[in-house]
């Protein structure tokens, strides 16, 4: 990830390329349900979304603050995962630019009720990936907000091939950080951090394959890790000390894959820093 004054927040929500929502296909809705209320104590409605289906929404304790999403799987071929949003001026001509850059269509734009038009990707080595564009309300739901994701990540063969990929589509430029322990990229989008990319080396399963991957915040990683294993999580990356604070990676009860992170320092109360830079005390 980055340095630790460098996590991007609220103020930055709208530049293209930013992400912006995260949700999770299950083939067990109430069984995830159940899991990630009680692990992040997060609550939830269901939203009619017309023709995207019934859709479950996770919020937390302030008043209409949607954190992430989950729906079923849209088939018995198509694996438990978390996927990531990212925000776009205009969905149908990002999908010329995913396109002309390797990558294929896995949803095409379809609106979603009143609050955003959307489209789903597979990028050119196969992670899948979504853009989003505030609907006619304007609405736009924040990642970086405690209890929603602070961070997400790629994990491909190929980083320097994604780095192509998603400057293309994104305009990202991308820098490689300076850590004797491992090898990792940031992304940024008009000076700020977007996301990251660590390569999947020969650890990794031959044929597990690229993916995007969801940081969600907590004030205690280790609590929140061994509460997860203790409602039936598999821990993939134990606890570990970054600059940024404390992670650990983990597969939740269905097999979608997800982290937890304790930022260091940790995030004001919702709204509190809402219009500080990353890094403002």
């Amino acid at each position: 990830m980055g340095a630790a004054t460098e996590w991007y927040g609220r103020r930055y929500i709208d530049l293209h390329g930013m992400p912006s929502w995260a949700d999770l296909a299950s083939p067990d809705p109430a069984a995830s349900k159940a899991f990630y209320r009680g692990l992040f104590g997060w609550d939830s409605y269901t939203l009619n979304a017309g023709g995207f289906g019934d859709y479950e929404v996770f919020t937390d304790e302030a008043p209409g603050s949607g954190v992430a999403g989950l729906q079923s799987l849209a088939d018995d071929t198509q694996p438990p995962s978390w996927t990531c949003y990212f925000r776009v001026e205009d969905v149908d001509a990002c999908v010329r630019t995913v396109l002309a850059a390797g990558g294929l269509p896995h949803v095409d734009p379809i609106d979603v009720a009143h609050i955003a038009r959307i489209a789903v990707f597979a990028d050119d080595q196969g992670a899948e990936f979504a853009v989003w564009q505030p609907g006619p309300s304007g609405e736009t739901t924040l990642m970086g907000d405690r209890s929603a994701a602070r961070w997400v990540e790629l994990a491909c063969r190929d980083v320097g091939g994604a780095e192509r990929f998603y400057g293309a589509v994104f305009g990202w430029s991308a820098e490689s950080l300076d850590d004797p322990r491992f090898s990792y990229t940031r992304w940024r989008a008009g000076g700020e951090l977007v996301a990251g990319a660590i390569p999947m080396d020969g650890q990794w399963p031959a044929d597990y394959p690229n993916h995007w991957t969801p940081y969600f915040e907590t004030p205690d990683c280790d609590a929140a890790t061994a509460e997860a294993t203790e409602r039936g999580a598999r821990l993939r990356l134990p606890p570990t000390e970054i600059a940024e604070g404390r992670i650990s990676v983990l597969t939740d009860p269905t097999g979608a894959r997800f982290g937890v992170i304790a930022p260091d320092p940790p995030r004001s109360p919702r709204g509190a820093d809402a219009d500080r830079p990353p890094g403002a005390k």
